[in-house]
């Protein structure tokens, strides 16, 4: 059986007050369409269509790399129009899965269960039971319990308005089935649209078992219609992310302060001060211990290495044992070996720290490569960037560069060479040898500070 999945993201989502579609906010630092897109792909459909409206073209660009058919529904007239729309792009394929980019985190594992459940009949429902129901579709059963209809509230009689199973949107049905229904509903409602759920009562009258299965959680049916339900459900996928990864072995101090944005695979022992924000790829090896208010960005950290408090590392690797912070900064390119250090408002680009090596404060090391066992002083920079070009700074295994040193590049400072404090640097140094650049220090007896004039 060859499943299409049918994502409706035509909203314009008017209470969000933005001029982004309402399906591109971001939750996790991810547009919610791509969240219903991954659950979709989880499922090895057959084929993905996404029914766009407002802002289609802003909402097919942000996903231009993913293999998706877009279907445009001009004007908004109802959840059921919107299928109607899509239908066309599924015409060779046997199940329709319904989906809706508002609703970011349904699950792979209970859209599978709605499957299962329906395949022995022509249409599932995802239903599920509230204790205030307002706002949502009731699904209206026989003495039997079978399901007969839908009924949207606006539309309900009180005695329906008081049922609290209720529609959660998600169905899937027989694609020749579908299309019939579809072509027999009307626009006669309160609304004035098409709306889908009619499609359950035609099947009904006709026989056909509808079958029901309920998500294991309610907020994976919750859906965005303000930046308020946007931040209720970004604190939800938080905690669920939270509580995977302390099941996994790494310890959170406190998982209500902590964002995952990307995507972190950690080995067991790691341990996550509060308010740490994951972005990207990152990878924490055994040991591993993250201070608090730091930010990781596509980086790898290696085993036992600690990383002090209010650091940023992007686009970096740091190895076994090294210590990082508190106040550090990893910019893209910087490569830390085993055993190093990168103390208090230091800021490394592009830069390589071979093992055992220090870079403890307030210096700026940029195109550099650094061999084993050296030491830099504090306020040492490279001056690698000429305005126009970028050049390179070697210093070989078990240099000392001397406090408030500038390294001219490019540059070389020879295997055990000592860099004098305050020099400026600008030919390569000898191995083994000091080399400073110095004024000779002068006393001037007699001078006088100048004052201000009296009027």
């Amino acid at each position: 059986m060859k499943l299409a999945v049918v994502i409706l993201a035509a909203g314009l989502g008017k209470r969000m007050h933005s001029s982004l579609p309402k399906v591109l906010h971001p939750l996790a630092d991810r547009p919610l369409l791509g969240h219903v897109l991954e659950a979709a792909r989880a499922l090895a459909p057959a084929r993905i269509v996404v029914v766009h409206g407002h802002g289609g073209e802003q909402v097919r660009s942000s996903f231009a790399t993913h293999d998706c058919v877009w279907v445009e529904q001009a004007e908004q007239r109802g959840t059921g129009h919107a299928v109607i729309q899509a239908m066309p792009a599924v015409a060779d394929l046997d199940r329709v899965l319904i989906l809706y980019g508002d609703v970011p985190l349904i699950a792979p594992e209970t859209l599978r269960d709605l499957m299962d459940a329906s395949t022995d009949t022509r249409l599932g429902l995802l239903t599920a039971e509230l204790d205030d129901p307002s706002g949502y579709g009731r699904i209206v059963r026989d003495d039997q319990g079978r399901v007969v209809r839908i009924v949207e509230e606006k539309d309900a009689s009180v005695e329906e308005r008081a049922l609290t199973e209720i529609n959660t949107g998600f169905l899937i049905a027989d694609r020749r089935g579908l299309a019939d229904w579809l072509g027999s509903i009307g626009d006669d409602n309160a609304q004035g649209e098409y709306y889908l759920t009619d499609i359950i009562g035609i099947a009904a009258r006709e026989g056909v078992a509808i079958a029901t299965t309920r998500p294991t959680a309610l907020a994976e049916i919750a859906g965005v219609n303000d930046r308020v339900q946007l931040a209720d459900l970004e604190r939800i996928y938080q905690r669920w992310v939270a509580e995977d990864l302390m099941r996994s072995g790494v310890s959170l101090a406190d998982p209500g302060r902590f964002d995952l944005r990307g995507r972190l695979v950690s080995e067991p022992d790691a341990y996550i001060d509060v308010n740490v924000i994951i972005e990207g790829e990152v990878r924490l090896a055994t040991g591993v211990r993250i201070g608090p208010n730091c930010v990781l960005k596509n980086c790898t950290i290696g085993p036992q290495t600690q990383v002090m408090a209010n650091c940023i590392i992007e686009d970096a690797v740091v190895g076994a044992n090294a210590r990082i912070g508190p106040f550090a900064r990893l910019r893209p390119g910087a490569r830390l070996a085993d055993h190093t250090h990168v103390g208090n408002f230091v800021e490394l680009k592009s830069t390589t720290l071979g093992q055992g090596s220090k870079v403890n404060h307030l210096s700026y090391l940029g195109n550099t490569e650094i061999g084993k066992n050296v030491n830099v002083g504090a306020g040492t920079i490279t001056c690698n960037y000429d305005g126009a070009n970028k050049f390179k700074t070697t210093i070989n295994d078990g240099a000392f560069i001397g406090s408030n040193t500038a390294l001219i590049a490019p540059v070389t400072v020879g295997a055990g060479a000592t860099i004098g404090a305050g020099s400026v640097i600008t030919r390569d140094t000898p191995s083994g040898q000091l080399t400073l650049t110095r004024v000779r220090q002068t006393t001037i007896i007699g001078w006088q500070r100048p004052g201000k004039k009296t009027t």
